[in-house]
């Protein structure tokens, strides 16, 4: 006989219907009254786990943070190519769409959550650095020719794209709040083309080739 899953601690019910409710109605348009409806609990017993909102919000936060920590930790000996910055890119936008409230409301949470605002910065300034360290490394191996100046401008301007994208997506193309890894990872990383030479420039016109001719 299969033995039973044990039942899931109401602290983890109330982060995973937090989660969903934000990702689908937007995270201003969800009430701590709503999520415990949502549960049919009361209110009481959403407050003994956690005080506010934005309590929920904080933790819902570290748990992105920590899925997307692994991504942003370059080895000093990593020799990077093209499938490198692909990968980091795709499972980037692959936890976005996991927790898209965050993208998606970013100036709403930010501008009344100072602390969450200051760990979010920090976030994108890892991203900016992880982003430099990959193109630093491909210019010394030759597969990527680019000054300083230029690498320092590209990941900003890599790291800016990836932030705003789901929004910029939603508003151009009417598609909501649903993300394509591949689809974002392509463009933003068509912002590395004009600067990779030899195979890795191939390799990167072949990736788009085949996402073209995706269905």
């Amino acid at each position: 006989m299969a033995q039973r899953k044990p039942p899931r601690r109401t602290r983890e019910r109330i982060l995973q219907t937090s989660l969903a409710l934000f990702n689908r109605d937007g995270e201003p348009n969800v009430t701590t009254a709503h999520i415990a409806d949502e549960m049919t609990i009361s209110p009481g017993n959403l407050y003994y786990h956690f005080r506010n909102k934005d309590e929920i919000i904080g933790e819902l936060y570290d748990a992105y943070a920590t899925s997307v920590a692994p991504l942003l930790a370059v080895p000093d000996d990593a020799s990077p190519g093209v499938e490198d910055l692909w990968f980091l890119l795709h499972v980037l936008f692959e936890r976005m769409a996991d927790y898209r409230f965050l993208y998606r409301d970013l100036d709403e949470i930010t501008s009344r959550n100072r602390r969450l605002a200051r760990r979010f910065a920090d976030l994108l300034q890892r991203l900016d650095a992880t982003l430099r360290t990959l193109c630093a490394s491909l210019v010394r191996s030759g597969r990527m020719r680019a000054s300083d100046r230029e690498i320092e401008v590209l990941a900003s301007n890599a790291a800016l794209v990836c932030t705003y994208w789901m929004s910029w997506q939603r508003v151009n193309r009417g598609h909501g709040d649903e993300l394509a890894p591949d689809q974002a990872a392509h463009n933003v990383l068509g912002l590395f083309a004009p600067y990779l030479v030899g195979d890795d420039r191939t390799l990167l016109e072949r990736i788009g080739e085949g996402y073209l001719a995706a269905p």
